[in-house]
């Protein structure tokens, strides 16, 4: 599978947010890798993401560090989480992750601004994260549709594939590593 780098050593070694264009690729390819462990069965799915806990490999892939006891996450976790209601429907298990993702995406583009710096984004983007990040359940968005828009979006912007992207932040990594920056 090769060497990992999380989505937060990938933010600490270039300094700056993610970019728009960065932050459709991963959503496409975490949202494409969440339904896949979902199609396996919501046990195997964890409730809470967060940039520690999203692996970026250096062949491309995406791979999720098993539920998060290793550093606070209480910013990434679903309101109904903190609230201690129980997941237990598949629906339900993939409401908390697409908040969780939301919100870790939302860090990546917010990552080292000015508090008084607005985020750049596209309004169709934004509208995305927030639907994420809805408090309400009943209408947050759920995996496939921010699957589907990804893919619409990828298509209409001609962006490269996201696994090209995932390649490249790893490799940024490393160099940086590498030249002791």
């Amino acid at each position: 599978m090769g060497t990992f780098v999380t989505l937060a050593e990938v933010l600490e070694a270039r300094g700056s947010p993610l970019e728009e264009d960065e932050v459709w690729c991963l959503l496409l390819a975490t949202t494409d890798a969440l339904l896949d462990i979902s199609k396996k069965g919501s046990g195997n799915m964890c409730s809470v993401l967060s940039p520690g806990s999203v692996l970026l490999s250096a062949n491309g892939s995406l791979a999720f560090k098993s539920c998060a006891r290793y550093e606070d996450v209480a910013s990434f976790t679903a309101p109904e989480v903190q609230q201690g209601h129980a997941t237990s429907t598949r629906t339900a298990a993939e409401k908390m992750v697409v908040y969780s993702l939301g919100m870790t995406l939302y860090w990546c583009v917010d990552y080292h601004l000015p508090q008084n710096q607005p985020v750049q984004l596209s309004s169709e983007l934004e509208d995305l994260l927030l639907s994420m990040c809805e408090d309400v359940v009943m209408r947050r968005t759920d995996l496939l549709t921010v699957l589907e828009t990804c893919e619409l979006h990828h298509k209409a912007s001609m962006l490269p594939p996201a696994e090209r992207l995932v390649r490249q932040l790893v490799e940024d990594v490393y160099r940086n590593s590498v030249s002791g920056s």
